[in-house]
């Protein structure tokens, strides 16, 4: 008999990345419910390719960027897929905790594949701010250089650490807002993500070792504005206010 100890280490002792697709804990009687139909999405979700190649990006390590996704991000997809063919198993019986447990580790998880996959569509431009995105930026912070350096100090506030900095758009009143999310299951409510930035530590360890100035100024010099303005527009229309 699995004891709650047993189950809340199995769930736990998982990472987001490549390990997480192994760690999905299989725990015998589950699958009582032989004839129960999965949800229509569960192990379906696909890896997205690189908008361009990785040799096209000026100043960041072209092996870190390929490995970033085919290991980290696509690991993740693939943990995503056997998670939720898990959670599918699951019945009136399956203790409270332990379905807790992996619902969590679900939107851990699937924060992680969204936010990457932000990550490497919002790069692959010349870095040079345009369109109404930035009119709204200067709105907000008063100049492009003040919202940068606030940018660039989020990203630093998470050296050594891990997490992700993102620009947000607030659906609440269409406010931006730079925000930490240091934990894949924090996010900013009622906001959409329009820049992400991975900071952790497989985004650029191997290329600028602790010296993360170094990776957002190389980050910075990258971001594709139209990808960005496109998801302003995207959202702009949902606004609540």
């Amino acid at each position: 008999m699995i004891t709650r100890r047993d189950a809340m280490k199995a769930i736990t002792l998982g990472t987001v990345g490549a390990a997480v697709a192994e760690s999905v804990p299989e725990v015998s009687g589950w699958n009582t419910i032989q004839d129960a139909l999965p949800p229509a999405y569960a192990g379906t979700r696909k890896v997205k390719d690189l908008p361009y190649p990785p040799s096209k990006l000026k100043g960041l390590d072209e092996v870190m960027m390929t490995n970033h996704h085919a290991k980290n991000y696509t690991g993740t997809v693939g943990a995503v897929n056997k998670l939720e063919q898990q959670l599918a198993t699951l019945n009136k019986d399956t203790p409270p905790f332990v379905r807790a447990g992996l619902k969590r580790r679900q939107i851990i998880m699937m924060n992680s594949v969204i936010l990457h996959e932000h990550y490497f569509d919002n790069l692959g431009g010349d870095g040079k701010p345009s369109g109404k995105v930035v009119d709204l930026i200067k709105a907000n912070w008063g100049s492009l250089e003040a919202w940068e350096a606030e940018y660039r100090g989020t990203g630093a506030g998470l050296a050594g650490g891990s997490g992700w900095v993102v620009l947000t758009y607030s659906l609440v009143d269409g406010s931006l807002h730079n925000i930490c999310q240091d934990d894949h299951s924090v996010n900013y409510a009622m906001g959409r993500p329009l820049l992400a930035m991975d900071m952790y530590e497989h985004a650029y360890q191997k290329q600028f070792g602790p010296v993360v100035a170094d990776y957002m100024k190389a980050f910075l010099e990258n971001v594709n504005w139209d990808i960005v303005n496109k998801r302003l527009e995207q959202v702009a229309s949902l606004k609540l206010g």
